[in-house]
């Protein structure tokens, strides 16, 4: 039996990523011309076309589609396998970016804890927090980041998965807004006003707004806007109501929490958790491991489990 030639694993995965032979060819130092005889015996070994002309441009085949994330996985392995073994790592001297993809308000609320924390051990790693306008693994598979925050979607079976915090939905007006006033929020005073809610999709309802139809009830939506802090910033402004996580307002700067009053909602939500993801390659690095401790250890001590 004749042992495959493991490199074209590599090849197919340039390929698979790129989608063009000319792009594979500039990502792995070859010439095009030998770029295309690798696709031929690519295609020879597999029985299939891979990659076709669409135009001025390839796409990839069904099948070819099927094998991307599988050869990605292979290939990374392969790398980790070969790579040099390491003793613990000398963070005095450690440089390394870390790239973090973590909504605005957990940056708002963590971002400067977790940033000493990671200074104070290695103060020549530098920590990249990256927006996420949508949940998905593919920033994680590909290496475009080492860490995902937030709450747990489906981010496909191969993602790690750590619980940080657990949180909850409030209510809060600014300081001097009728409701202020109140030691406990009833639904009709609650669906009095305006509401302001953040959703990076432009979503107007959720689970607050299932809850009130159960009741009868429902609350008039003013604005939304893309996050947690643009919401507060709007309820310290207006007489809105913003709904917003417990963990926002908890982390507020003083004078931004002076500005506003916070209440418990008049009908039950699910808690949230929030959690950390990571692809598995990493999951054995020990500077990577050392950030998700590091991660894990700001978080309980601000919001425990």
């Amino acid at each position: 039996m004749t042992e495959p030639d493991l490199n074209l694993l590599i090849a197919l995965d340039a390929l698979l990523t790129d989608g063009s032979v000319v792009g594979a060819a500039r990502r792995l130092g070859l010439s095009a011309s030998a770029m295309s005889r690798t696709l031929t015996r690519l295609r020879e070994v597999t029985g299939d076309p891979l990659l076709v002309r669409a135009g001025r441009g390839m796409v990839l085949t069904p099948h070819a589609e099927a094998l991307r994330q599988r050869t990605q996985n292979a290939v990374h392995e392969a790398r980790a396998v070969l790579r040099p073994s390491t003793t613990e790592p000398d963070f005095s001297t450690l440089q390394r970016t870390f790239t973090i993809r973590a909504s605005d308000g957990f940056v708002e609320a963590f971002g400067a804890a977790l940033i000493a924390a990671a200074t104070a051990v290695a103060p020549r790693v530098r920590l990249r927090f990256a927006p996420k306008p949508e949940k998905t693994a593919a920033y994680l598979r590909d290496g475009s980041a080492d860490l995902e925050i937030g709450v747990l979607s489906d981010m496909g079976p191969e993602v790690r998965v750590q619980a940080l915090f657990r949180d909850r939905f409030i209510g809060v007006v600014r300081q001097g807004h009728p409701l202020a006033m109140e030691r406990e929020v009833t639904v009709e005073r609650y669906i009095a006003f305006g509401h302001v809610v953040a959703s990076r999709r432009g979503r107007t309802t959720g689970p607050v707004d299932e809850a009130l139809a159960a009741l009868g009830f429902e609350r008039m939506i003013v604005a939304v806007v893309p996050s947690f802090p643009a919401a507060l910033a709007v309820a310290r402004a207006s007489d809105l109501i913003a709904l917003v996580p417990a963990s926002q307002v908890s982390k507020q700067p003083e004078q931004q929490r002076l500005l506003t009053s916070a209440f418990e909602l008049p009908i039950a939500t699910e808690e949230i958790t929030v959690s950390q993801m990571w692809h598995p390659r990493l999951e054995v690095d020990p500077v990577h491991r050392w950030l998700r401790q590091l991660t894990l250890a700001v978080c309980r001590e601000r919001l425990p489990l």
